[in-house]
């Protein structure tokens, strides 16, 4: 029998290692139901070329209910797809793929979530749709004007069709890098969002978004030390816009979560040994390097082909070597400058480069376009009927008939019926495909706008009238006592010595006017003043002083507000006014007289221009006339007029005039040097006192009508 001994140590260690090794048993069984409750999994990626057109094909272990939410980068170009339940079952996470625009995938997990970002070669549009257990992607290029692929303008997600959304806040952060973050809170995850990069600013657009009053408004940024100048917010039609002024070289990106939308704009720091700057414009390659002595152009051309995995044909008059030393340059840049340096030149079709000298490329495509000019003098015609719904058939005429720009070719023909409204072209299938988008962006209802304008006038009149009448009268006894006569006198001076029968006897006389100060207070608008008199006389009755005050004060205001309002379409001319015409007689070449007419009334006249930012321009003439007073002529016409161009927001009141008026005036009418004594010098004259005040203010408030307030 033969017997080994272990030490307590190594037994120990096979314990440890025996419950170690449970340990994770359980574990993995525990990780086990975790890795089996996502709901669905990726298991392959590939695609496949066509023309222009790649098409990516995603495997899924299930049918997806819905297609991912997406959402595309322009520097670098990328498209990131978002997996929700979803894990990664393909055994890698980056996939190479030989062919197509898609130079590799790459997939990242994180919880229940996977997301598929798409390494471009250039930007892309996307199209996702679901075959069974497959999403399909069809990703095809850009097209900008004149046919080439730009980088700028890229959709970050899709609508979801469920009506109206809003943005709740704007706000702008800075980076730790120096980099600035414009966060916008949206009111629910699915907002549509298309972002592009717009000359030297980003824009993005929020579809079906409203955007509130107080966050209407522009925010300078330009302190926080970012390539951030300005952010601009204002609604866009039915879409919330946001304009994003950056300054310097930049290059930006835009991410969401969940209602947090993030547009990223940092700065770009170039590297001092680079020949280029990063955002040059016109190249967006992958940057290479070059270092060859004397190397043939076709041998050259080889290398750019097995960098960017494209297609390079070459003309058999190509020859030559070449010396070149390239350091970090983008391959479209390079490629450029090697076919500079020989003369030569390239075209592009899809991902195939076809190269050869200029004067052969030029001569093909000369040959190209004559034998398409000859083409199209003998291609059938054909006739095509557009039913138009807000566009005058008239209109459209003229504008495909233009002798100076003509849309349609030298066989074309364009005939209307006004009664339908209908077009009827003739014409070749390419101009009638010209025709059809024409039609597609001109006969589309047009926004109307109601105009509101408020005419405030206020007055405020004061006038004070003061004035007095002083008279002496005295009595004298004749010889006998058998009469009396009175000696009086007037301002005037007139002295009318008259017998007082009955009172003075037969032979007595007196005055009918013993004032000898006359000076009262004028009335005010037909109302007479007020007075107070006051008699002072002896015992014996034969002298009489008479002191009589007058005086009136009126205090007038008032206010008058007319509110004319008119709804009219999109720089369309509307008039409305409402008053009254007076008569009067004018003479005639024959001598008589005929009657005419003459408009004293309210009248507003306005031609709006709806901007593409969404506020009003509007050409205005504002009229408030009235009846003044009466002439021997006839009643005359006391005018108040503005017209004015002025640019108002949306819902916004702009003030476009305003006059301002104030009379004062004060009339003394006095006894002379009697009038000028201080205090008894009141009795005197009298005075007037004028102080009217008048204001007049022009308010004008439009509103863009939208659709839904139209169908109500």
């Amino acid at each position: 029998m033969t017997m080994t001994m272990r030490p307590a140590g190594s037994t120990v260690r096979v314990a440890f290692r025996a419950v170690f090794a449970a340990l994770l048993s359980c574990l993995a069984l525990a990780a086990a139901p975790l890795a089996y409750a996502q709901a669905n999994s990726i298991e392959s990626v590939s695609s496949v070329q066509q023309g222009n057109t790649t098409y990516l094909r995603i495997g899924m272990k299930n049918p997806p209910a819905a297609p991912p939410a997406g959402f595309s980068i322009a520097n670098p170009p990328r498209i990131a797809f978002d997996f929700t339940n979803t894990d990664n079952r393909v055994g890698k996470n980056a996939i190479e793929l030989p062919q197509g625009d898609v130079r590799s995938v790459s997939i990242v997990q994180a919880g229940e979530r996977a997301r598929l970002v798409l390494n471009l070669k250039r930007a892309l549009s996307y199209n996702t749709t679901i075959d069974g257990n497959t999403l399909i992607v069809a990703l095809d290029p850009v097209a900008a004007a004149g046919g080439a692929s730009t980088a700028s303008s890229y959709t970050f997600a899709k609508p979801d069709g469920k009506g109206t959304h809003s943005l709740r806040d704007i706000d702008f952060r800075r980076g730790k890098d120096g980099e600035g973050r414009v966060v916008v809170d949206l009111s629910d995850p699915g907002v549509g969002v298309d972002i592009r990069q717009q000359g030297r600013t980003i824009v993005v657009d929020f579809l079906n978004a409203a955007l509130p009053e107080n966050l209407r408004r522009r925010l300078d940024v330009g302190d926080f030390g970012t390539p951030i100048r300005a952010v601009r917010a204002f609604q866009q039609g039915d879409n919330a816009r946001l304009v994003i002024e950056p300054h310097g070289e930049w290059e930006h990106n835009a991410y969401q979560s969940d209602t947090q939308f993030v547009v990223e704009v940092k700065a770009l720091r170039e590297d001092p040994n680079r020949l280029v700057r990063g955002s040059g414009p016109g190249y967006s390659g992958e940057r290479l390097s070059l270092n060859f002595q004397n190397i043939d152009i076709r041998a050259l051309l080889q290398v750019i082909a097995d960098f960017t995995n494209l297609n390079i044909v070459t003309s058999d008059s190509v020859a030559g070597n070449l010396t070149l030393r390239l350091k970090d340059v983008p391959w479209d840049q390079a490629l450029d400058i090697i076919l500079e340096s020989k003369g030569l030149d390239k075209r592009k079709n899809g991902n195939v480069i076809v190269v050869a000298p200029r004067d052969e490329i030029a001569a093909k495509e000369k040959l190209e376009l004559e034998s398409r000019a000859q083409i199209s003098e003998i291609e059938p015609v054909r006739t095509e009927t557009f039913q138009l719904n807000y566009q005058k058939a008239d209109a459209l005429q003229k504008l495909l008939s233009d002798d100076k720009q003509r849309v349609l070719s030298k066989r074309g023909s364009v005939v209307i019926d006004e009664r339908t409204n209908k077009v009827f072209v003739q014409d070749t299938t390419s101009r009638l495909e010209e025709v059809r988008k024409i039609i597609a962006q001109i006969d589309v209802p047009v926004r109307q706008v109601l105009i509101e304008a408020r005419i405030v006038e206020a007055d405020d009149r004061f006038s004070r009238n003061l004035g007095v009448r002083l008279g002496f009268n005295r009595v004298n006894a004749s010889a006998g006592g058998l009469g009396r006569a009175t000696v009086a006198g007037n301002l005037q001076g007139v002295h009318d010595l008259t017998p007082l029968p009955g009172v003075l006897g037969s032979g007595g006389t007196a005055l009918a006017n013993t004032n000898f100060v006359n000076l009262p207070a004028a009335n005010i608008s037909g109302v007479n003043p007020s007075t107070f008199a006051i008699s002072l006389f002896d015992s014996s009755l034969t002298r009489f002083l008479n002191l009589e005050l007058s005086a009136l004060e009126a205090d007038q205001r008032g206010k008058v507000v007319s509110s004319p309002r008119v709804l009219t379409a999109d720089q369309g001319k509307a008039v409305i006014e409402q008053g009254t015409e007076l008569p009067y007689q004018q003479a005639t070449s024959s001598g008589a007289t005929s009657i005419s007419f003459r408009k004293a009334n309210l009248k507003l006249e306005v031609t709006p221009q709806i901007t593409p930012e969404g506020n009003v321009i509007l050409a205005v003439e504002v009229n408030r006339d009235a009846v003044g007073q009466l002439t021997p002529a006839g009643f005359a016409i006391d005018t108040r007029r503005v017209q004015t161009q002025v640019l108002v927001e949306n819902g916004g009141t702009v003030v476009i005039g305003g006059i301002y008026e104030q009379f004062e005036r004060s009339n003394v009418n006095k006894v002379p040097l009697l009038g000028d004594l201080p205090v008894i010098g009141h009795a005197f004259k009298n005075t007037q006192r004028t102080n009217d005040r008048t204001e007049l203010l022009v308010f004008l408030t439009p509103r863009v009508v939208t659709e839904t307030a139209m169908a109500r």
